[in-house]
């Protein structure tokens, strides 16, 4: 079972062991970043993070999480890597293992149909859990317990800055450009109202069209710039940025919530790369074996978490621009500045003694990892659905999510490899995917070095090497153009008729199955180990 608040969730990882609460007082601006990093990245007692420490790909990495009671500038706590491991990822999705919740997820997208009247009676049950999913309103909740609007103050926040550059001026991060001093016209704004560079980078943003439908929750990051002024930043893909561009076509400001906590599963949910037109809400609903409980917001027509933190309401504007970035990063560098929508600030909401969560992004291994893993896992049955080819897939942690994947097929026809890489470019966010390297079905695509073996072995370049154009991940700095460039293909499996000039294949060296057995059974008696 999934945590109903961000409290209950911080109490269950404590009891486990897998928190740690920080007295010294630490410094918002770069300080916990560090800590985080180096916690993030350092290796945990066995069986913390949920893999081996012996693991050599995933290493049992992820430390603990952290709360620091003490922020400098602010009496709120701050709580990070809460979703840092494996074992974290669980208990905040509430399940024993993600092949269980894949399996639960392929029920419900495919289930079998009943074959008898008895069986039909069977599903009445399970047809009212998931209406049960949905999202349902309530009065009141504890995201409400202290409401500011005309003193509402963004800087009373213990918004972290992440990296050293973050906000500043894109000189600075650009390698080989002399730094110059900025203008004033060309000062980050809010500059001489508080600090500079500070991003909120873990609440749920939420947006509806203008007529009330398409509820939808994001997760992208949101600069602060003054009391009462931030500036949204949304990808052009996103369902954000297109309810956006629906709003300033009818020349409107776009309401928008930024709700930190409430259920352990509204994070993950914010990140889930669903199929078009089936809502965050609902699926966090789904996730949490029931609905989650809305209420309305106080300044604009929006529904927010009851059990939530933190919510701080406004409006994106239909007009106004302003220069957002640089940030640091999940790509490992900055990317750069960019015109983005301001954002006015009509009230701050919060339970009594709240708590901020945040998280920091940067070069892998990191929290967002853990998150990506874990939808990695939960999402293979969907994407069996749209491509029933794919047997396996992994998205290597090197690859920042975007820049490599490797999956495993049971090869049929020729250039099958040719046709599962175009599906997955088709395949929503897949569509990032920079390097997809195909493999046999005997190859183990977790093993990273076994899929190499596997390019080495059966790869020649000129054959099965294949590149298309296509949008590309905005953060993508290689990318020719901003979002566009192209992608390679990579057929890694056993070559056949069809597929060019194929010559012999030989066979892969392997012992027979009857000598396998006859060493097991001898083992101990050849004193090897001993």
């Amino acid at each position: 079972m999934a945590y109903s608040d961000l409290r209950s969730f911080i109490d269950a990882l404590e009891k486990a062991g897998q928190l740690r609460r920080v007295r010294a007082e630490v410094d918002p601006e770069l300080e916990i970043t560090e800590i985080a990093d180096r916690v993030s990245k350092s290796l945990a007692p066995e069986g913390l993070a949920g893999a081996p420490a012996t693991d050599p790909v995933h290493g049992g990495l992820g430390g603990r999480a952290l709360l620091f009671e003490r922020v400098r500038g602010s009496r709120v706590p701050v709580a990070i890597n809460l979703f840092g491991s494996y074992a974290r990822m669980r208990m905040a999705l509430g399940c024993e293992d993600f092949e269980s919740l894949a399996a639960k997820v392929q029920k419900l997208i495919k289930p079998e149909p009943p074959t008898s009247f008895l069986e039909k009676m069977k599903m009445l049950p399970e047809l009212a859990k998931i209406a049960g999913y949905a999202p349902k309103q309530v009065k009141r909740g504890i995201c409400q317990e202290v409401v500011h609007t005309t003193d509402a103050d963004l800087f009373a926040l213990p918004i972290i800055k992440c990296w050293p550059y973050d906000g500043g001026a894109d000189e600075d991060v650009i390698v080989g450009r002399e730094p110059r001093t900025p203008t004033a016209a060309e000062k980050p704004p809010g500059s001489a109202q508080g600090p500079v560079g500070r991003f909120i980078t873990l609440a749920g943003i939420y947006t509806t069209a203008p007529d009330g439908s398409e509820p939808n929750i994001g997760m992208y990051r949101i600069q602060v710039t003054g009391p009462k002024s931030a500036i949204f930043h949304c990808h052009v893909h996103h369902d954000g940025a297109r309810h956006h561009r629906m709003w300033a076509a009818q020349g409107k400001d776009m309401p928008v919530a930024i709700v930190l906590g409430g259920e352990s599963v509204l994070p993950y949910a914010a990140t889930c790369p669903l199929p078009p037109n089936v809502s965050e809400l609902l699926f966090a609903g789904f996730l949490n074996d029931g609905g989650i409980p809305l209420v309305p917001a106080k300044t604009i027509s929006l529904n927010v978490p009851a059990n939530a933190e933190i919510v701080i309401e406004g409006f994106v504007s239909a007009t106004e621009t302003v220069r957002e970035g640089p940030f640091g990063d999940h790509t490992g560098f900055y990317s750069l500045a960019d015109m983005c929508h301001a954002i006015r600030v009509t009230a701050i909401t919060h339970r009594e003694s709240s708590i901020y969560p945040t998280t920091i992004v940067g070069l892998p291994p990191m929290e967002d990892y853990y998150m990506g893993k874990a939808t990695e896992r939960v999402f293979l049955p969907l994407l069996q659905m749209l491509i029933p080819d794919i047997i396996d897939y992994n998205l290597p942690r090197w690859g920042a999510f975007h820049n490599f994947c490797f999956v495993k097929i049971r090869k049929e026809y020729p250039l099958q490899a040719r046709k599962v890489a175009s599906s997955i470019w088709g395949a929503g966010q897949m569509m990032f995917s920079k390097f997809i390297v195909i493999v046999d079905e005997d190859v183990d695509v977790h093993d990273e070095q076994a899929v190499m073996f596997a390019v080495g072995a059966n790869v020649d370049p000129r054959r099965d090497t294949f590149l298309v154009d296509g949008p590309q991940d905005i953060l993508d700095h290689a990318a020719p153009y901003l979002a566009a460039g192209s992608k390679m293909g990579i057929d890694a499996t056993r070559k056949i008729p069809g597929e060019g000039i194929v010559r012999d294949w030989p066979r892969r060296l392997e012992m027979s199955e009857a000598v396998r057995r006859l060493v097991d059974a001898r083992w101990n008696e050849y004193g090897i180990d001993r």
